[in-house]
């Protein structure tokens, strides 16, 4: 079994840690980390539950290997909110409706940040797409779509 040494920073903390070259970035941040917001899915990409921010691009993590992370800015979920004042694109998601069982909220949630931190006047297609990438079973998608666009409105008059 072989494996990396590297250096990630996660929520703004540096970490050194050896990894297997089997494990994932999902893995790490789960099991080691106990940042459980990151959710395991489908395992393969497909459904977006993972989706964390790596220097500002959203990243499927379930995906990612050691080689591909070291040296990296990781945030999730958990690092988003500043203590107890939620992220302008967490609150909109809950003053839009859109957490249902919010499984796959998170990555919605980090999907919207990586986007409007890189383009905050992101057309419809471009949130749209973005969006295309999760999958939520318990919702339309409509209240989703609502959050997006509420949020894009709060970021830019803050």
């Amino acid at each position: 079994m072989a494996t990396t040494n590297i250096s990630i920073t996660v929520n703004g903390r540096q970490h050194d840690l050896l990894v297997d070259e089997k494990e994932t970035l999902l893995e790490v941040l789960r099991d080691r980390f106990d940042l459980t917001g990151t959710k395991n899915a489908c395992s393969y990409g497909a459904c977006g539950a993972c989706t964390v921010v790596a220097d500002n691009e959203a990243v499927k993590s379930c995906l990612l290997k050691p080689e591909k992370y070291n040296g990296k800015n990781i945030l999730t979920i958990e690092g988003l909110a500043d203590g107890n004042n939620l992220h302008p694109i967490q609150d909109a998601f809950i003053k839009a409706g859109a957490i249902q069982c919010g499984f796959c909220t998170p990555g919605f949630v980090m999907s919207l940040y990586a986007l409007f931190t890189n383009n905050l006047d992101a057309s419809d297609d471009e949130i749209k797409a973005v969006l295309e990438k999760h999958i939520c079973r318990c919702t339309g998608y409509e209240f989703i779509w609502d959050a997006a666009k509420l949020a894009q409105k709060m970021l830019k008059e803050r």
